[in-house]
């Protein structure tokens, strides 16, 4: 909702203003079509260029975090903490009984309580690879950690594919501009003839081009890429709660210690209270039992 108001903002704000000024709407509109084309069409094939099919679906993908911000929210970080007490408390009670749990995570009655969660397969995997892990003695806590650690470093690397990817589409979007409006005074010196009328919205035509491409790039095309990097980092938190569970369960403090870890490294707008996240689980231990 904030991404489409600052959408309509920009519009209004720059041709408000421009109208206001005494502008007229007339010579952009005749030739935006011309300019638009010549742009965009020079972005989206550089941009083409610059990734392949599966960074282009990516990328375009990715274009809805600025409209729907980031994936997880503050009932799903509560879900998350209660879910890692429901397997740290069965892997403590028996390591053999939690197998089933992180084998078949599908079929599994205690995942299968929290779909969202389910349905984010790294999500799935970080958890249950670590648990997996530490059930054949892989414990070093400070090894799992740098392996942890790297892992999410690396996640967080390829999500940031499309926040880069715009970011270059942004950068050249103003020379590109420059092209379409050098076009335009080429086109222009060819009618060197004409009255200076004439002349007059040639050239304001031409401009259009550079007016088009810093327009695209600082009041679009930049700030999307801004924003997609901001929601993967805020994401990011997540995985990063799960390894400050797992990690402090490696140290072997108690489920009820690591789980409020995990609440107090939980972004501060995302965390629930002590007192939810007690109700919480005591609805969690009383539906085990």
């Amino acid at each position: 909702m904030v991404g489409i108001v600052g959408v309509v903002v920009v519009f209004v704000m720059v041709f408000g203003g421009y109208l206001a000024a005494g502008g007229k709407m007339g010579i952009i509109l005749k030739s935006l079509p011309f300019e638009f084309t010549m742009i965009g069409g020079a972005a989206v094939g550089a941009f083409l260029i610059s990734n392949d099919f599966s960074g282009v679906k990516h990328t375009v993908k990715d274009i809805g975090k600025v409209f729907k911000g980031p994936k997880w929210n503050k009932q799903d970080y509560q879900d998350l903490l209660c879910l890692l007490s429901e397997l740290l408390r069965v892997a403590r009670r028996s390591p053999v009984e939690l197998e089933p749990h992180i084998e078949t995570p599908a079929e599994s009655s205690i995942f299968t309580d929290y779909p969202k969660i389910l349905a984010d397969n790294e999500t799935v995997n970080l958890i249950c690879d670590t648990l997996r892990s530490a059930g054949m003695n892989y414990d070093d806590p400070h090894q799992v950690e740098e392996v942890l650690e790297k892992r999410i470093e690396g996640n967080s690397h390829h999500a940031m594919h499309s926040s880069h990817a715009m970011q270059t589409i942004a950068d050249g979007l103003p020379a590109l501009g420059i092209v379409a409006a050098v076009l335009g005074v080429i086109k222009t010196m060819g009618s060197i003839d004409q009255p200076p009328e004439v002349l007059g919205k040639l050239i304001g035509g031409a401009l259009v081009g550079t007016f088009l491409g810093v327009f695209l790039a600082y009041g679009f095309v930049g700030p999307f890429a801004a924003k997609i990097k901001t929601v993967i980092e805020d994401e990011g938190h997540f995985q990063s709660l799960i390894r400050e569970i797992l990690v402090a369960n490696l140290h072997q403090h108690s489920v009820n210690m690591c789980i409020e870890v995990g609440r107090q490294n939980t972004p501060s707008s995302l965390r629930p209270s002590y007192s939810e996240l007690e109700e919480a689980l005591k609805g969690v231990r009383k539906d085990a039992a």
